[in-house]
Formats: C-alpha cells, structure tokens, sequence
C-alpha cells in the first residue's frame, strides 16, 4: 500500500504540508487584535469584549504575574468555567512565559489537590465559588497566591479595557487572595517588560489517564499547539478569517475546547461564544441563533440532545447558520449524524485526538466523503500506523486492528516529572495511544477500542466499542456501556449498562436476543442492566472504571 495513502482523499486546498511560523500560540491573539481589533472576540452572556480588549486585558494579568514573581516556566493554575477571564488568564499566562494549567471546576478536593501539588501550581485564577473548596486544600497543595474573580467584576474589565476608572471593590485582598480586577488596574502603571517566550517553550499541562490510567501532565509546547491550530485552520476550508462565529460549549479547561474553539477561534478572528454549562441545551440553541453561530464543536451526546430538544422537533429555531462541527471524544453515531446535517445543512465530522497530541491527529473530511465510523483522515503533517499488540513495532496491513501510533509537529514533548511513562509512550518519535485501531484501504482510519479495555472471555478478545455499537443501534437504546466484569468461577464477562428511551419497554432478555443476531454468542453479554445515566467525563466520554466500580458495589450487595 502507498505511503499516506489518505492524502488522496484531502479536500481540495487542504495543503499536504503546512509551513509553521516560529511562534508563540499567543502569537495569533496578537495578530488578530492588530487586524480584527474592534471585532468581538469574546461573547459572555450579555457582555462583549474585542479583540483589542482581550489582547490589552491579557497583557496587563501577564504584567501583574510578573510583578508577584512569577518566574518562566513556572506553572499557574485557571480553575474556571468557559468565560472571558478563563480567556484573558490563558493568554495572560501564556504572555508573561508562564504553563497553563487549567482544571476542571467541578473537581473536588482529592482530584483539585493532586493536581495543584503534582503540577507545583503555586499561583491560581479562580471563582469565589470556589474559595471554600480552594481553602480546603492549604497548606499542603502549595498555593501561595489566589486571583479571584466573579461574573460581577466583568463590567469593571470592560471599564479597564476602555480606560475607564472603576470603583474599588469591597473585596479587593484577604491575605493571599486578591481580586482579579484590582491586579489588572495596578498593572497597567507598571513598566514590567514581558520575556520572550520561544516556540519549543512549554505553553501547558494537560492532564491525561493516559495509556495506564494513572493522572499525568502532558507537556504540550507552544510549537504544538500553534501546529495543531494551523492544521485544523487548514483543515476547514469554508472558513474565512474575521467572519466566523464558534460556539464555545466544550469546555477550554480541556485541549479539545482549548485548541478547536479557542486557539483556532482566535487565529481565525472569529467571534467565540462563551457557554459556561454545556448541558444547557436551551442556551445553546438561543446563542447559536442570536449569534448565527457557524463552528460549533462538540461531543456527540451534544448534537443528540440538540437533535431532540423539543424547540428543535417543533422547529422554533433555525439552526442554518452552521457551517461545520468537529465530534470528538466518543463516538459519532450514524443517526446523529444524518440528523444533526439535515437539521443544519451543515457538516459533522467526526475526528479523533488525546491530550498528548493536543489535540487532535485525524478528522473526516469537510468537503468530501465522510465513512460511517471512521474517525477519519490523518491531518496534514501527521504520520499514523497501525502495529502489532503483541510486539509494538510490525506494522499491519490495512483491515488489520492493531495498536495506532502517530507522529506529527503537535505531539506533546512528554509527561511532566515522569520520564519513564514518557519513555513507554515516545518510541522513536511516535506517540503510542494506547488505541486499538485499523485502516481502511483509502486511509480512512478507524477506532476498535482501548487496549487497556479489552475484554478476554475464555481467551478470546471483545471489543466493548463493538458491543456498544450494535446495542446502540436497538430502537429503544438510548445509551449503552459495555464493560467487563470478573467473576470467581467463571472468569471475566461482558456486562451492559442500558439506558432507555424514554417511554418504552425494553427486558434484558430483548437486548441479548438482540445482540445475538449480530455478534458472535461469546461477545453477548452476560448481563445487561438499566441505569438512569452513564457515569461520563467531562467531554462526554462514558467512564468505564465507573461502571466496573459499579458492579462492584452491585455484586457486594448481592447475598452468596
């Protein structure tokens, strides 16, 4: 077979190489500020910020951490939902040569301490919501300093940003922890010159389960994410600079939101709309029609509930804005596909990627074919193969499942403080994902399951990605999880956790004929039960350590 045999399939004037600028990926906040500047950069609900005053907003936060004494290099902590200051702080840090580390807002107190001590965060940007959680995890976690803000303090930003004076607050400073806006007005007295950050610097850490499970920080540089925004730019050809619209409802504390809805947002000029909750279906679709947004990245479990929202079906809003929307970290049924275009008449291509890429290495074409399943095409500049599970190194052939390793100019430089994990997932300059995958003849790849998922019932191998797709496909499945289970006398076993549509009967013994009619008797499960909801992440993948963590808790209560 030819070498990248998937370029064939590239959309016209999608570049097979792409020429990166030496840049930071702050670079492209600054571009767009000097060319779209009196452009909305950032809608918030209400509020309207421009890219000159997001830019002059973000140098300012970057003067006021140089002023503490933040040092290059030195890692400061956003822990905030989708909003202008999450903005301002990512550029804010990225200008003064600081690492992003973003957390999810909803962490709790063991995962919110073993990020801020394992990453050695010492300056964060937070909510006052969040104070009492933050409060919980002093001394130990070794924060020192706390930039606090509120969704009250955004008129006083856009007063700063317009050069206006703005009132002190009532609370401007409690020890460690002073206000975002206050910091903000005092640095823009100061004479603080900003470092110059280089391409190969480190610009964040993103957490990851990794190939292993165990929490780790991928060190993603700035030549990293200023490639992977240039290959997605490249990769959208119905864009065009300072005239699109992205809906940011994935959240920026993750790569996916960080890279496809903010980074190429920016580099685009685009107007980027802020949704804090992206379980407000309601607001979503209000925005997208008062914005006319027209790049909306998601998951699928997004587009599902758009497909079904009751002013959707009644056709209360137009949703014919839309242009092309990225569906990643799980995977794209056939139905919501076809339901969500012909909704919109826009795309919906499912892509694929991980942290350690940030964030992603393929993505089906805008313009062209698009194959049911397939995660897609490699992007311009990425190498993939497919190799052996059992030796790591001989390359299969097409149709062949298989472990999927990439390479490209977006792949992290490794794990913060561990080397030998980085060592076990960089071989050679490729990325070993930790995905078991094959390739179609045409280049077109596709997802079977994580290695780590596999599930062996009597020596032979089960996908629950397999299993999950063909219960999904029952008219009354509205969700499924697959996952094994061990069981002392007999071994491991497939189990499915079912969720229903709504308003219909549905037995276990329905969902196993079913499964018999499409899958080998080995790969039905053994036992199939009903949930309310799937346990998922935050970008919509389902937590299958959740559901074993579940039937354990089931089989303790089951009298022997």
């Amino acid at each position: 077979m030819d070498k990248k045999v998937w370029l064939r399939r590239y959309d016209p004037g999608v570049p097979d190489h792409i020429a990166y600028p030496d840049q930071s990926v702050h670079q492209f906040l600054t571009n767009s500020a000097q060319r779209f500047g009196s452009r909305v950069c950032a809608y918030y609900h209400d509020q309207a910020f421009t890219y000159q005053q997001i830019d002059w907003l973000s140098t300012q936060l970057a003067k006021a951490l140089l002023s503490m004494g933040l040092k290059k290099g030195e890692p400061v902590g956003i822990l905030l939902p989708n909003s202008p200051q999450f903005v301002i702080s990512f550029y804010g840090i990225l200008k003064a040569g600081g690492v992003v580390v973003a957390m999810n807002p909803a962490y709790q107190h063991r995962e919110l301490s073993f990020q801020v001590s394992d990453s050695g965060v010492r300056v964060l940007v937070c909510t006052e919501d969040s104070l009492p959680l933050i409060h919980s995890i002093f001394p130990a976690s070794g924060l020192s300093q706390l930039m606090v803000t509120s969704d009250a303090q955004l008129d006083d930003l856009l007063k700063l940003a317009t050069g206006q004076p703005v009132e002190p607050c009532a609370r401007e400073s409690v020890g460690c922890e002073q206000s975002l806006v206050k910091l903000i007005n005092q640095a823009k007295e100061s004479q603080v010159s900003l470092p110059a950050v280089e391409p190969d610097d480190v610009a964040i850490f993103q957490y990851s389960g990794g190939t292993t499970g165990i929490p780790k920080a991928a060190e993603g540089t700035h030549r990293n994410l200023t490639a992977n925004t240039l290959q997605f730019q490249s990769w959208l050809p119905g864009l065009n600079a300072g005239k699109e619209v992205v809906l940011a409802a994935i959240p920026l504390f993750h790569v996916y939101g960080m890279v496809i809805a903010l980074s190429m947002g920016i580099a685009l000029g685009a107007s980027i709309v802020l949704e804090p909750n992206p379980r407000n279906i309601q607001s979503i679709l209000e925005q997208v029609q008062r914005h006319q947004v027209t790049l909306l990245p998601g998951v699928p479990n997004l587009y599902n509930a758009i497909n079904h929202h009751e002013w959707v079906r009644q056709g209360q809003v137009r949703l014919n804005s839309i242009k092309a929307c990225i569906s990643g970290s799980a995977t794209l049924m056939k139905e919501t596909k076809q339901t969500f275009e012909e909704l919109t008449g826009g795309k919906l291509m499912e892509g694929y990627g991980l942290s350690e890429a940030p964030t992603a290495t393929h993505c089906n074409p805008m313009l062209g074919e698009n194959r049911t399943g397939s995660i897609g095409l490699p992007l311009p500049d990425v190498d993939a193969e497919i190799v052996s599970l059992e030796d790591g190194k001989t390359r299969l052939p097409a149709n062949t499942p298989g472990e999927l390793i990439v390479r490209g100019p977006q792949v992290m430089r490794g794990y913060h403080n561990m080397l030998s994990e980085t060592k076990k997932t960089l071989i050679d300059d490729w990325l070993y994902t930790g995905d078991v995958a094959y390739m179609d003849e045409d280049g077109f790849f596709y997802l079977v399951d994580r290695k780590k998922d596999v599930i062996k019932v009597g020596g032979l191998q089960v996908w629950p990605k397999e299993v999950e797709q063909v219960i999904s496909e029952h008219p009354n499945v509205a969700e499924v999880g697959v996952a094994g289970v061990v069981r002392p006398e007999i071994g491991e076993r497939v189990k499915a956790w079912v969720v229903k549509k709504r308003d219909v009967n549905l037995t276990a013994e329905e969902v196993k004929t079913w499964c018999a009619t499409f899958l080998a008797r080995y790969k039905v499960p053994d036992t199939v039960v009903f949930i309310d909801a799937l346990p998922k992440s935050t970008v919509g993948k389902v937590l299958r350590r959740e559901l074993v963590r579940l039937d354990d808790e089931e089989e303790k209560k089951t009298p022997r």
